[in-house]
């Protein structure tokens, strides 16, 4: 299992505030991605200079791990909007007689989500699996959106959510907020969610205009999920014992029974690659009429 993602030590950060944590992953984000350009750039210079010329394998894994976001022409569509669900924990419900709002917890600013924030201490195991959201412009060619925030929740391996079921009200782990780069994603790294009765396995997330708006779910620009593949699911299910409880409930439910997904899935369904071994890579392109 991956080690839990580090929270920034430096105390004269840690009060800021929501926006002051975002713009502060954004710019790591920004220098890491630099540094990965020139080292690829590096390989390539290297590999052509060794006369390996455009067909080397070096040449085509620089090509295949560059930007995959728009290039501002194509065609895409607004990912409809779905129900936030009875476990937010954005502010407009209760848990345990309090209002439950995790994006105004310190620390909730965070690529890793596996670990909770803000005093708690629990850390949610499973199968490591990264969530990939490309943000577009159904207005504006699909061009990427950047800058906005987006706010992602689901259950654990065992299909329980923090801060609301019982054994996990104290922790709020497998939340996290994120700003969109540049290129209009945010990548956040989880594990894979587990199957409770009654719903296909599901991620959800909220869009807001900006960090400094991303304090309230009453403020999101659209509320939506994201489904996955049912053979991944099954997959990981049946061979991770923390999942056992995820076998039956994912053998009684099915997109065509779903109460969110019934209606088609076809904005929704991510594209997911990896193995139980190595983990997993859900990518899913969302579309906002901005």
């Amino acid at each position: 299992m991956p080690a839990p993602a580090q929270i920034d030590p430096t105390p004269d950060d840690h009060d800021l505030g929501l926006a002051a944590d975002l713009a502060r992953l954004h710019e790591q984000a920004l220098a890491r991605r630099g540094a990965l350009r020139w080292l690829l750039g590096a390989g390539v210079a290297s590999v052509v200079g060794c006369g390996g010329g455009g067909t080397s394998s070096a040449a085509s894994t620089s090509t295949s791990t560059g930007s995959t976001g728009s290039t501002g022409s194509g065609t895409c569509s607004v990912i409809p909007s779905e129900t936030g669900g009875p476990y937010p924990g954005d502010g407009t419900n209760t848990a345990n007689g309090a209002i439950a709002n995790a994006l105004t917890l310190s620390g909730i600013a965070r690529s890793d989500i596996r670990a909770s924030v803000g005093g708690a201490s629990g850390v949610a195991t499973g199968v490591p699996l990264q969530v990939v959201i490309e943000l577009v412009n159904t207005n504006g060619a699909c061009a990427d959106l950047a800058g906005y925030a987006v706010y992602l929740w689901h259950c654990d391996s065992q299909g329980r959510y923090s801060m609301y079921s019982s054994g996990v009200t104290a922790e709020n782990y497998l939340r996290g907020v994120q700003s969109t780069a540049s290129d209009g994603t945010v990548s956040f790294q989880t594990v894979v969610p587990g199957c409770y009765s009654g719903r296909m396995p599901h991620i959800h997330f909220e869009i807001y205009r900006s960090a400094t708006s991303a304090t309230s779910g009453g403020n999101a620009l659209r509320t939506s999920q994201i489904a996955l593949p049912t053979e991944v699911c099954s997959t990981v299910y049946n061979n991770v014992a923390a999942y056992s409880a995820s076998v039956n409930n994912l053998a009684a439910i099915s997109f065509a029974t779903d109460n969110v997904f019934s209606d088609g899935v076809t904005l929704q369904l991510a594209t997911v690659t990896g193995s139980v071994s190595a983990g997993y890579v859900a990518r899913l392109q969302v579309g906002l009429a901005a």
